[in-house]
């Protein structure tokens, strides 16, 4: 993953010793940031990027050193203005 700023924050999560996955939150400031996730096995297969279903996902500019917190299934980023979250949908 290379990112346009300062690079990344990272996190990760999984299923005891399974289905691991990396959560890297990309800065675009002064545009939207991006959360990414990678299989934590192979790093190679992107696994979702919160701009692929275009404005749905999306959220405002990343705030500095913000870290992705992974609790109870769902994905959380904190934007300038903003608390968001990501899980599935219904």
């Amino acid at each position: 993953m290379s990112t346009p700023n300062r690079g990344g924050s990272f996190a990760v999560s999984g299923n005891g010793n399974t289905n691991g996955i990396v959560w890297a939150m990309q800065d675009n400031n002064p545009g939207n940031g991006v959360l990414r996730a990678y299989d934590a096995g192979n790093l190679a297969n992107e696994l979702y990027d919160s701009s692929q279903a275009g404005s749905r996902d999306s959220f405002g500019v990343a705030s500095k050193f913000s870290i992705p917190l992974v609790a109870n299934g769902k994905v959380f980023v904190g934007a300038q203005n903003q608390l968001v979250g990501f899980g599935l949908l219904p």
